[in-house]
């Protein structure tokens, strides 16, 4: 009976506790990153470089699943990294029994004002084009720069920090 009291005692003591205001992982982060870049920036904000972050703010990893046109192949997954420099790293993996990832390296021009990303691969090879739906979101093109045939969500490529993954700030 004693032990029954305390027990209850011990809950009502616990519910009377108001909670903790746990701050979430990504918030924890982002405020590690800013007193970071503080401290190597000598408490520099990040106004004084809006143009290099303007520049920037297409960057990020882009992914998909796109149809393919081969026999016994149920589609393909697209990985574009769009880096810093306007460089980027395309893999491509075909859904089907024998699948070798094929990597494309090379420049990417982002043309906002056309709404067109331009891959020019590094080896010898046709460039490729993006439609720019918006700034997480680009569509595969055909190789003359037409919309593919069907449904053009079919073709999409969606930035990975804007599905929800965790958005990072690094000079």
């Amino acid at each position: 009976m004693i032990k029954k009291a305390s027990f209850l005692v011990f809950i009502a003591l616990l519910g009377a506790i108001p909670p903790a205001g746990a701050e979430s992982d990504k918030e924890l982060q982002e405020k590690a990153l800013k007193a970071r870049e503080l401290g190597h920036h000598g408490g520099m904000d990040h106004a004084a470089h809006a143009d290099e972050e303007t520049r920037g703010k297409f960057r990020g990893v882009f992914y998909g699943y796109l149809p393919c046109q081969e026999d016994n192949c149920d589609g393909l997954k697209m990985t574009l990294s769009l880096n810093d420099k306007d460089r980027y790293l395309l893999v491509i993996q075909p859904a089907k029994p024998q699948n070798r990832e094929s990597f494309e390296k090379g420049k990417y021009q982002w043309d906002e004002k056309n709404g067109i990303v331009l891959l020019t691969p590094n080896k010898e090879a046709p460039p490729r084009r993006l439609a720019i739906k918006d700034e997480s979101t680009l569509i595969y093109l055909a190789s003359d720069g037409k919309p593919l045939p069907g449904d053009q969500d079919r073709y999409r490529l969606e930035r990975s920090d804007k599905a929800g993954n965790r958005e990072m700030h690094i000079h």
